[in-house]
C-alpha cells in the first residue's frame, strides 16, 4: 500500500522546516507569500492534503452537523417515510449552505440508539427526526437532555424538547376553506389525535377552528395503529364507510393516510372527487402520480431544514421562529 504523504514530505520537497509547512498552510501571517506558494505547490505536486477535520477541532469546531432519523423497528428502507428523506435533504442542504458536513445515522432498535455526537467530538450538533410510533428511541434522546447539548427535534412526542414543527394549526384551517371553497359542505378529519404524533392534534386543531368558524361542526373519523399510515387511513375509512359514512370530504391528517383512503373509497366505488373530495398533508412525491392527483398541503422543506440547522445555534431571546410555512396546493381529488 502506498504511504500516505505527510507534512514532513511537503517540508522536504519544498526546502523549508515542519512549522514552516505548518504555519504556510495555517494562513500564517509570519510566512512571506513567496514562501507559502512554494509550500502549496510542494504539498499539490505529492498529492497531499491538511487534514482538515483535525484543524477545525484544534479550533474547537468540528465542522459537521449530526442527524438522526429515527425509524420503526424492522423498517426496511424502502419502508421510512418520504417525508423523512425530504426532511434530511433539507437539512444536509441547509448545513451545506452554512459550511457543515452531516454525519447521517439511521436508529430503530435500542441496541442501535446513539446520541452523543458532540460528547465524543463527532459533530457541533444533533437533528433529531423520524416517527413518533418508536417511543422507545424518544425516551432515549429525551433521556439524554442536558443545558448545554446543541440538539432539536422534528416530530417529538415530547413539547418540552427543543422542537421545531409545521404551522399545523394554519393547516387545518387551509383545508377546510379549500374545501368549502370548492363546493363540499361538510368536511371531516381523517387521523389520530390522542396520537403521540402532536403534530396530527395540532391540524386537528385549525381544522376544528375553520370548521367553527364557517359555522360548521368537527367531524372525526378517527384511525387506530397500523403497520404503516396507508393502512391506518384505509382501515379507517372501510369502517366509517361501513358506519354510513356521512361527509362529503376528507381532510387526512397525512398524504400517506390520505392515499390508504383514497384505495379503500376506489375499492368501495366512492368517486373520488365526484362523491367525496380528499386533501392531504406533506405533499408526498406520490401524490403527484396517483389517479386522482392529491390536493395537499405543503409545508416548505426548505425553510423546515433552515430552521432546525438556525435553531442549533441561535437559543433564548435570539431564537429564530419554530413554525414551517405551509401552502395549499391544489390538485385532482378536491376538483370540481
Amino acid at each position: 500500500m502506498k504511504r500516505r504523504p505527510t507534512s514532513i514530505d511537503v517540508a522536504e520537497r519544498a526546502g523549508v522546516s515542519q512549522s514552516t509547512v505548518s504555519r504556510a498552510l495555517a494562513g500564517s501571517e509570519v510566512i512571506t507569500e513567496a514562501t507559502r506558494a512554494r509550500v502549496l505547490r510542494a504539498a499539490e505536486e505529492i498529492g497531499y492534503f491538511v487534514d482538515e477535520r483535525a484543524a477545525r477541532l484544534r479550533r474547537g469546531s468540528t465542522g459537521t452537523l449530526a442527524v438522526v432519523v429515527i425509524c420503526r423497528p424492522g423498517e426496511s428502507a424502502a419502508d421510512i417515510n418520504p417525508f423523512s428523506y425530504m426532511l434530511l435533504g433539507s437539512v444536509c442542504l441547509a448545513a451545506s449552505e452554512r459550511g457543515f458536513e452531516t454525519l447521517v445515522s439511521f436508529q430503530a432498535r435500542e441496541a442501535q440508539f446513539f446520541g452523543h455526537y458532540e460528547e465524543r467530538g463527532w459533530a457541533d450538533g444533533l437533528v433529531v427526526i423520524g416517527t413518533t410510533t418508536n417511543r422507545a428511541a424518544w425516551d432515549y434522546f429525551r433521556g439524554l437532555e442536558k443545558a448545554d447539548r446543541r440538539v432539536v427535534y422534528w416530530g417529538s412526542p415530547f413539547d418540552d424538547l427543543e422542537w421545531v414543527r409545521s404551522d399545523n394549526r394554519a393547516a387545518g384551517r387551509l383545508a377546510v376553506e379549500h374545501l368549502l371553497a370548492q363546493g363540499y359542505r361538510a368536511p371531516c378529519f381523517l387521523g389520530a389525535i390522542d396520537s403521540p404524533q402532536h403534530q396530527f392534534a395540532e391540524r386537528y386543531e385549525g381544522y376544528c377552528e375553520g370548521m367553527r368558524a364557517a359555522g360548521l361542526e368537527p367531524c372525526l373519523v378517527p384511525t387506530r395503529d397500523g403497520v404503516t399510515r396507508e393502512e391506518e387511513g384505509a382501515a379507517a375509512v372501510e369502517a366509517w364507510l361501513d358506519g354510513g359514512g356521512g361527509s362529503d370530504a376528507i381532510f387526512a391528517a397525512c398524504d400517506a393516510m390520505a392515499l390508504g383512503a383514497l384505495d379503500a373509497l376506489k375499492h368501495r366505488g366512492v368517486a373520488v372527487p365526484g362523491e367525496i373530495g380528499l386533501a392531504g398533508f406533506d405533499d408526498l412525491p406520490a401524490a403527484r402520480f396517483v389517479q386522482p392527483t392529491l390536493t395537499t398541503i405543503a409545508p416548505d422543506p426548505a425553510a423546515a431544514g433552515s430552521l432546525l440547522v438556525d435553531a442549533l445555534f441561535n437559543a433564548g431571546d435570539d431564537a429564530p421562529p419554530r413554525r414551517v410555512p405551509v401552502s395549499l396546493i391544489a390538485r385532482g381529488s378536491t376538483a370540481r
